[in-house]
């Protein structure tokens, strides 16, 4: 197959000014609400988009934890990759795609650790093997082969057998405070309807029709 002549013609909703909301967050609420009824896979999965400090891009898909009056969170290892790029540059992106729902949002923000009372919350939800996976994983270092990692486990279910299972210093969440929202749906023959949401010093948005 000829990868160019892969198309969708999207036909599915649209997408006007009489349907949106005043405040960005509860359009992407309503938005992610109706992706969860449509039992999109892993609704909450997102393109986190980080700037490295040799200056280059680098994405990769987290969870959506939470989402706050002003900030959508996620959790992570602060000494992964991700997490020495914000330190170095804490402007961010994030991209969520629905194509149950021929749906695009994409977020530009600034991303700042939450508390440690938050972070120690969400930590001892987990199940049991991923806290103990988050004690166990050196996240984006180098190692050698898989036994090395099985190993480091095991010695943490040897460890924590013992003794109580705290949530690692290095281990934590993340808050995203958006400046925009890009709301985007699919629509036929590429005409899709598109709108941002950009926040203003009155704490309001502007929301302005994009072209396709």
């Amino acid at each position: 197959m000829n990868i160019a002549d892969i198309r969708t013609d999207y036909t599915l909703k649209s997408f006007d000014e009489k349907d949106l909301l005043a405040n960005a967050f509860e359009q992407f609420e309503i938005w992610f609400d109706e992706a969860i009824k449509a039992e999109v896979l892993e609704p909450n999965a997102m393109t986190l988009a980080t700037i490295s400090p040799s200056g280059f891009p680098s994405a990769r898909i987290v969870l959506l934890k939470g989402i706050e009056a002003n900030g959508l969170e996620f959790f992570t290892n602060y000494q992964s990759n991700k997490g020495h790029d914000i330190d170095h540059n804490n402007k961010v992106a994030l991209v969520f795609f629905w194509p149950e729902l021929q749906r695009q949002v994409r977020v530009v923000g600034t991303a700042q650790k939450m508390s440690d009372e938050k972070s120690d919350l969400y930590f001892n939800s987990r199940p049991l093997g991923s806290r103990i996976g988050a004690h166990a994983s050196p996240q984006s270092k180098v190692i050698p082969n898989r036994v090395l990692l099985e190993e480091s486990v095991k010695k943490m279910e040897a460890l924590f057998s013992e003794e109580p299972l705290l949530r690692p210093i290095n281990w934590g969440g993340y808050v995203v405070n958006p400046i925009s929202f890009e709301f985007w749906q699919g629509r036929s023959s590429r005409l899709h309807d598109r709108f941002i949401y950009t926040l203003q010093i009155d704490n309001n948005w502007k929301i302005e029709r994009l072209a396709p």
